[in-house]
């Protein structure tokens, strides 16, 4: 059901100085900040030949991102985002399974502009996952 591994996204305190480390240290491409109001963060995108990482910051104090950094002070691994084909017969097989999707269980708009859903932590080992329909 699942496809290719989508992204990588880690929490950030300082994406400016984010970008700066995986841009000028390690020599990736970066992209420029993408405010994304509806969910709270301003992200960017760092291209690797494979996948993605995405650095997350905070936009605003009612941020989820703001509240992972409060528990996480110096930032970290916030999820990881795999690719559907179809996110809603996706949904529709993990809720069978009885996997929980976060919020109302309805596809939102993501980062890259396409359909994606969160499933609960405590249902995949400890870890947030992000389906991204492609």
């Amino acid at each position: 059901m699942i496809g290719r591994l989508n992204h990588v996204a880690i929490a950030v305190k300082d994406l400016d100085r984010s970008s700066a480390l995986y841009r000028d240290t390690l020599g990736a491409r970066v992209s420029p900040p993408l405010p994304q109001p509806e969910h709270g963060v301003t992200v960017v995108f760092v291209e690797l030949p494979n996948t993605k990482i995405e650095l997350l910051e905070p936009l605003g104090d009612n941020s989820p991102i703001a509240k992972f950094l409060e528990k996480n002070s110096d930032g970290g691994m916030h999820h990881v985002c795999y690719e559907v084909e179809d996110i809603r017969a996706a949904r529709d097989r993990l809720k069978q399974k009885g996997a929980r999707v976060l919020g109302d269980g309805e596809p939102k708009v993501g980062a890259h502009g396409k359909p994606v859903l969160f499933l609960h932590p405590k249902d995949f080992g400890g870890t947030l996952v992000e389906l991204e329909q492609v």
